[in-house]
């Protein structure tokens, strides 16, 4: 895909929600989230898109070429900020490493935005897989100091939240993919997931559990092997 500005419409003019897709390319993916390849996260990517597109929703693509700033919570708030200049008055953010985000969640949004100031859909891990924030209540230093990354985001917006008295509507809770162990958690869901997401998901475990068979098979040889030489150590290469 290329520059924001060249992204096709979906919505009308009196359409003022835009959806931010914060997701980096599958080869920048996989620097920071090296237990997955570089297939997994591409299919994502477009998994992702088909769902955005299916929406009818303006939406915008900020990759690691349309992002600014030294760290994730900097990154975050200006791609923010912009749609926000350009116009919106909502923003519903999402990634690309929650398999399971389907049109519903994102039309859901939509709608409770007209009521609600803060919609969260949260992730198992704390932190959130998606968020509809109204341009009011988006304060850009207040971003920047949230805990990003870390298990006390979703707690700690609650509270800011709660204390600003803004009416918050949480969605169901998914899996995201942030750790080797969510691979296992998202395919034994009862949640569907798209045939080709799993197949892909699949193959990487049975791939992992061959790699950790192989490796336990082969030091095991090492130990068991005759020493001859009975006065020198093992040597491992």
């Amino acid at each position: 895909m290329s520059r924001c500005c060249s992204i096709k419409k979906y919505y009308s003019l009196e359409n003022k929600t835009a959806i931010l897709i914060f997701a980096n390319s599958a080869e920048k993916e996989v620097e920071r989230k090296s237990f997955l390849s570089t297939e997994i996260f591409s299919a994502l990517n477009r998994q992702t898109l088909k769902i955005v597109e299916k929406s009818k929703i303006k939406y915008f693509l900020f990759s690691e070429k349309e992002q600014v700033g030294n760290n994730f919570g900097e990154r975050f708030s200006n791609a923010i900020e912009t749609l926000f200049n350009k116009g919106f008055d909502n923003v519903i953010t999402i990634g690309n490493d929650t398999p399971h985000l389907k049109v519903r969640h994102l039309l859901e949004t939509e709608k409770s935005l007209v009521s609600n100031d803060l919609v969260l859909g949260p992730s198992k891990d704390g932190g959130f897989y998606l968020m509809g924030i109204k341009k009011a209540h988006f304060n850009k230093k207040t971003f920047l100091k949230l805990p990003w990354q870390t298990s006390r985001l979703q707690k700690c917006i609650s509270t800011i939240s709660k204390s600003k008295n803004l009416e918050i509507t949480f969605l169901e809770i998914l899996n995201d993919l942030d750790k080797s162990e969510d691979i296992q958690l998202i395919i034994d869901s009862f949640k569907k997931l798209s045939i080709s997401i799993l197949h892909l998901l699949k193959r990487y475990i049975k791939l992992q559990k061959l790699f950790v068979f192989a490796t336990f098979f082969n030091i095991k040889k090492v130990f068991h092997a005759p020493n001859f030489n009975k006065g020198s150590p093992i040597v491992f290469a």
